[in-house]
């Protein structure tokens, strides 16, 4: 008896697929939910899995473009004579991106590869993504402002209580909670790229609520298992480019959100404090915002109330 396995509603809007992964070759031996493709679409990689014991037969092959309800393997149920299953061992890797309208970017044929040349397809992510750059910058009026935070306070309390905090609750204390205090969302990098789960109602979170969540969304992100539930519903994104070493950038708007905020990496530099010169770990921040919807004015206090939230985390903050 053969059992048709279809291509599974993904997400919301999301109506078609590319097969980016086959893992089980024709005619492996398969057990129940063993991993035996991977979708990709505009919003998130999806896994495929065996809904039975049986010997498989695919009726497409990597990089076909395939419907949501399309079959796209037969599987033979109960056919396990065959030696164990053949895999093709990759890393799980997962990468998410809001829905964006995929534009046409490569209208002309592609000249020939010159000796040393190597190219490849693009990918649909990587589409989707050029297309979404695009769309910023054709669709909004983005403006950027520009602030420096004194994280001393900040580093003093991170230092206090990153200890017990440890033995408390088995997670780090991280920067990225000061700043998802005072906004919704946080990111997380993968190896394909940069995914942004959501943190809804993050005013109503302890410390260990947002290490636990954060910690647990990247565990998620970089082994397979993450839903579009995770990824729907931000109003605002935090980005981290100071994880990577980033000194200062301008953050790129994630439509239909109107604001990003950018943190940067941690440097000593001497600052006047009371008319003396002092050397401080100083943070440069970024807001980019639609300007649009959001006025000037509004956005610079926004920036300046992050900054001196954080130059006095007492006032708000409790473990």
């Amino acid at each position: 008896m053969e059992m048709e396995i279809k291509v599974p509603p993904i997400g919301e809007s999301v109506k078609e697929a590319t097969v980016a992964r086959i893992l089980q070759q024709e005619n492996a031996s398969v057990k129940k939910d063993d991993e035996i493709a991977e979708l990709e679409t505009d919003k998130a990689n999806q896994m495929i899995y065996s809904p039975a014991n049986g010997k498989i037969h695919w009726k497409v092959k990597e990089q076909d473009t395939v419907q949501v309800g399309q079959v796209i393997a037969a599987l033979e149920e109960g056919a396990q004579e065959n030696p164990p299953k053949e895999v093709q061992e990759r890393p799980k890797e997962t990468v998410e991106v809001e829905k964006a309208e995929e534009k046409p970017l490569e209208k002309e044929p592609l000249p020939k590869s010159k000796e040393g040349q190597t190219r490849k397809k693009m990918s649909k992510l990587r589409k989707v993504v050029a297309a979404r750059l695009l769309q910023v910058s054709q669709e909004t009026a983005m403006l950027t402002t520009f602030n420096e935070v004194d994280m001393s306070k900040v580093i003093s309390v991170r230092e206090k209580l990153k200890k017990e905090f440890l033995e408390k609750h088995q997670v780090k204390l991280g920067f990225v909670f000061f700043f998802a205090k005072a906004v919704c969302e946080a990111a997380v990098s993968t190896e394909k790229g940069l995914m942004v789960p959501v943190l809804k109602a993050v005013q109503n979170y302890s410390f260990a609520d947002i290490e636990k969540t954060l910690r647990g969304f990247a565990e998620k992100a970089r082994s397979g298992q993450i839903s579009v539930q995770d990824l729907e519903g931000g109003t605002f994104t935090i980005t981290n480019g100071g994880s990577f070493g980033s000194l200062l950038s301008t953050p790129i708007l994630n439509p239909p959100q109107s604001g990003i905020l950018g943190m940067h990496t941690i440097q000593e530099r001497p600052v006047a404090i009371e008319g003396k010169v002092e050397i401080r770990p100083m943070m440069y921040i970024a807001l980019s915002y639609d300007h649009r919807i959001v006025d000037g004015k509004e956005a610079i206090g926004f920036l300046k109330s992050v900054k001196e939230q954080l130059e006095n985390p007492s006032d708000f903050f409790k473990a």
